[in-house]
């Protein structure tokens, strides 16, 4: 990835994010028997649990401990709702009398899970410095700590028309000192989405990596992956919102299909931009100006060499697809295990 020190501190603060999930998944996947849909099993894990993110275990598994726990419980301690049906489903947990607790490839998945945070992070420490990552964390703390509502340790799956879900009622912050630093971006990452969609017509997640690298000229849909760091299928699921919205038309040149966007399309790419500078502002001014400078100095260190720890192993199922030129620059978790890239 090449250096960007212009970009959107969402943007910055999202590629930080994503590229920790990734390398973080990356290793769970080498450690934990799987089966997926399109890449294979484990050897000997036909019936392994499904491959799923590092989301699962913040929304879902972290909190399910040997006694069980109530499903409504679950998304009080979660602070965001997960995909109980899919972890179900997946492989992961039982659910009886409205108590969910981890079958036994749950709980080995638990204990592959748990230790990995901080691997991760020792490892980030090795390659960017323990000073730069202590940077981090500590404007990431200050930042945090002057935030209205206790947010999730996690993104929240994205909702109806892609976008994020707050917690429905406010309550009284809890110390961030001790916090995984994934989770530190993430509260951080999502504050600022909150925001962004009370201003405006599309979600964060659709404005930040479709609406971004359409034009009027069209752009050949089976690029945007590429262009946009997501999947297709995140793809396919923001350009139906685009299409509705009368943001985005697709179009044909009979041999491949084009993403062009509408008049009302370039106002709202127009407006997604403006208002991240705005909104970039509107935060010195709330936090004070050296703590979000503090921020964008630390994740401006970081990023040109964020993809240095992203090479898969050669078993893992990102080595069979095409390699990203750029990362989401907002995560687009679905509920299809939670990826942070929509897969």
């Amino acid at each position: 990835m090449k250096p960007d020190f212009d970009l959107p501190l969402s943007t910055l603060l999202s590629h930080a994010l994503v590229a920790f999930t990734i390398e973080f998944d990356n290793e769970f996947e080498h450690q934990m028997p799987h089966r997926t849909t399109n890449y294979g099993s484990t050897a000997g894990s036909r019936s392994g649990p499904w491959l799923v993110s590092l989301v699962m275990w913040s929304n879902c598994m972290q909190f399910v401990d040997e006694e069980g726990v109530n499903v409504r419980r679950l998304e009080e301690l979660a602070r965001t709702m997960t995909n109980l049906h899919g972890m179900q489903r997946w492989g992961y947990i039982t659910i009886e009398e409205k108590v969910i607790r981890a079958k036994p490839k749950g709980r080995q998945a638990q204990q592959v899970w748990q230790p990995l945070f901080g691997v991760i992070e020792k490892r980030w420490e090795a390659r960017f410095g323990k000073n730069e990552i202590d940077r981090l964390r500590e404007s990431l703390e200050a930042l945090i700590e002057k935030f209205d509502v206790d947010l999730p340790d996690c993104l929240p799956i994205l909702g109806y028309g892609l976008f994020s879900q707050a917690p429905d009622t406010k309550r009284q912050p809890s110390p961030q000192r001790g916090l995984h630093l994934i989770a530190l971006l993430s509260k951080a990452l999502l504050a600022f989405a909150i925001e962004f969609e009370r201003e405006s017509d599309f979600s964060l997640a659709i404005s930040a990596n479709v609406l971004r690298v359409l034009d009027e000229k069209g752009v050949r849909v089976r690029d945007l992956p590429l262009l946009s760091g997501v999947s297709k299928e995140a793809i396919s699921v923001a350009m139906g919102i685009l299409q509705k919205g009368h943001a985005a038309v697709l179009e044909s040149d009979g041999r491949t299909k084009i993403a062009r966007l509408t008049p009302k399309g370039l106002e709202a790419q127009a407006a997604y931009k403006e208002l991240l500078s705005t909104l970039e502002e509107r935060w010195k001014k709330r936090f004070g100006t050296a703590t979000i400078g503090a921020l964008r100095e630390a994740l401006e260190k970081l990023a040109p060499h964020l993809f240095h720890g992203l090479e898969p192993y050669p078993e893992g199922w990102r080595a069979s697809v095409r390699k990203p030129s750029t990362l989401p620059h907002y995560p687009m978790v679905l509920h299809r295990g939670g990826f942070p890239d929509g897969s």
